[in-house]
């Protein structure tokens, strides 16, 4: 058993480290959608698109929906995600943190930069304030994470790292 759970985290973990998987999860999450759909909203080819899905399908992470007939009377599967909440800790360390840059920085590189809302800026803080500082964002992400969503809503994607200022 432990075995198993060892193997599904690994296969989780390695689903997770890639940026196009991660905005595959997102562009899901609210709708489903086909692998040639995928593939034109991130400018991928088809087969590339759709062996990302499969891995993130095989992680449990993307689940088949009903199949249905496209355009052309081709019978297509939409996937939806099963959400990702937000998370951060060991899981998010090497390949999966770099996955999280990447598909930040290829997301924010789709836009005009008048729709991007930032600001960057350094504290001195002592290590306990620091550690007050983390934990009062993790509380505030955790509390909006949990937003139902509903037609109203508006998708919004945050990006925020804490990182040493040498």
């Amino acid at each position: 058993m432990a075995n198993q759970r060892r193997d599904a985290a690994e296969v989780r973990a390695s689903a997770l480290a890639s940026g196009v998987r991660l905005r595959i999860i997102r562009l899901t999450r609210t709708q489903a959608m086909t692998n040639k759909e995928l593939a034109e909203r991130l400018g991928r080819d088809p087969a590339t698109t759709l062996h990302h899905v499969r891995k993130l399908v095989d992680a449990g992470l993307l689940e088949p929906q009903a199949a249905r007939r496209g355009n052309r009377g081709a019978r297509e599967i939409p996937y939806r995600s099963n959400g990702l909440p937000w998370a951060r800790g060991p899981q998010n360390e090497g390949p999966i943190a770099e996955a999280m840059l990447a598909a930040f920085l290829s997301e924010a590189g789709e836009l005009d930069m008048k729709d991007v809302d930032q600001v960057r800026f350094v504290l001195d803080l002592t290590p306990e304030r620091r550690e007050e500082y983390e934990r009062r964002l993790e509380e505030l992400f955790e509390e909006f994470d949990h937003d139902a969503v509903a037609p109203e809503t508006e998708r919004t994607a945050v990006y925020i790292a804490v990182y040493p200022s040498v």
